[in-house]
């Protein structure tokens, strides 16, 4: 059926009557945890830079200084002439980092897990997702063609009834590390002993876990003490806690080797400037040689969830740089968000389908850059809106 232009048009104002049309805030300039929109000057609580990276000056020095080697695009693939000794040793030193044999970087978070689930599974084999992962990961199991289930949110026994209608045939089990929307973690120690059983595996996206968690900023996986053979495959991204772009996977010497081949999603697009893998690198320093950032993240966590509980805020339950204070209704949380930026917050409001209908929230998200008083001056707005 081919849609006319009437019919576009009705279904985009249905969106509008229903509180889930989107739409953006242009960003005219940043400034720490301020960034200036449509002349108005607000405190950003809705960005994923988690350990205040993104405009760190030496992240930005190096930048400058690869831009100046490189130039501004890498100019092709890397299996053309894109691949350059920024991208190789960036991918050197994630492997080191994360314990693994190999790395391999991708252009965006969402092409690694399109790439990875379509370049490893096929149509017979079986994929189960946790019920609330990411969309990328979803839409790689419908790339992939493979027989696609969900399992209800962290219900390990609802997983094993799945796995048991499908025996025989090749599983893999993909979850989120954070689950991006609650702030949650997953039960992957749990998904190994379930994954190993079954031959199956692992793939474990920590975009929102990987630099924040564990002793030296290496992830939910390194938090649990997971080696490469309890979880094979290890996603994490740098548009979060490195404050750069793009995203890499890391596992062992045969699965990059097979992704490299087979992962179109990295095979058939430019790759990443070298000048951001630059970056990058530097991230990756700072994030090792700096404890104190994630140090100061966790104590404002602690903080903010205290404050936030003495004034009977709807938290949901998050030990997480991700914060989700429910409001239920759509309507709702678009004013809430409203209201916040009037006050000179920048707090989004999340609604279906991002998350399900009738837990419409606001996403409160932390930084190692916040200070106590600007989480005070936060609390104090959100005691006003929700009272």
């Amino acid at each position: 059926m081919v849609l006319k232009l009437n019919d576009l048009q009705q279904a985009l104002e249905s969106l509008k009557k229903l509180s889930l049309y989107r739409s953006r805030r242009v960003v005219e300039s940043v400034e720490g945890n301020y960034v200036q929109i449509e002349g108005r000057k607000v405190l950003n609580f809705c960005s994923n830079d988690y350990l205040g990276l993104a405009n760190h000056p030496d992240v930005i020095k190096r930048f400058k200084s690869a831009a100046d080697s490189y130039g501004v695009g890498s100019g092709s693939a890397h299996l053309v002439c894109g691949h350059s000794a920024e991208h190789h040793a960036l991918e050197e030193e994630l492997a080191d980092f994360t314990g693994r044999d190999r790395a391999l970087i991708f252009s965006t978070g969402y092409m690694v897990n399109l790439g990875v689930i379509a370049g490893l599974m096929s149509k017979g084999d079986v994929i189960f997702q946790d019920k609330l992962n990411h969309a990328s990961l979803i839409d790689g199991s419908k790339l992939a063609g493979a027989i696609f289930s969900r399992y209800l949110h962290n219900d390990l026994a609802n997983l094993s009834i799945k796995m048991q209608k499908h025996q025989g045939k090749q599983f893999m089990i993909v979850t989120d590390g954070v689950f991006s929307m609650d702030g949650d973690q997953a039960k992957v120690v749990e998904l190994s002993e379930i994954a190993q059983k079954k031959s199956a595996y692992l793939m474990v996206d920590d975009a929102h876990g990987f630099g924040v968690l564990g002793k030296n900023g290496a992830g939910i996986v390194e938090q649990l003490k997971l080696n490469q053979k309890q979880v094979p495959l290890l996603v994490g991204t740098f548009g979060k806690a490195f404050g750069t772009s793009g995203a890499f996977v890391a596992g062992s010497e045969e699965i990059i080797e097979t992704l490299i081949q087979k992962a179109r999603t990295y095979i058939y697009t430019t790759a990443l400037p070298p000048a951001i893998a630059a970056a990058t690198r530097c991230s990756l320093s700072l994030m090792q040689a700096e404890p104190w950032r994630r140090e100061q993240l966790n104590y404002l966590i602690n903080y903010f969830k205290a404050g936030a509980s003495q004034l009977a805020l709807p938290l949901m339950s998050s030990k997480t740089a991700i914060q989700p204070l429910l409001l239920g209704g759509s309507a709702e949380a678009l004013a809430a968000s409203e209201s916040l930026f009037q006050q000179g917050f920048w707090v989004s409001a999340i609604r279906a389908p991002t998350v399900p209908k009738g837990s419409a929230r606001l996403r409160i998200t932390l930084s190692a850059g916040h200070t106590i008083e600007q989480i005070d001056q936060l609390l104090d707005a959100l005691d006003k809106i929700t009272r």
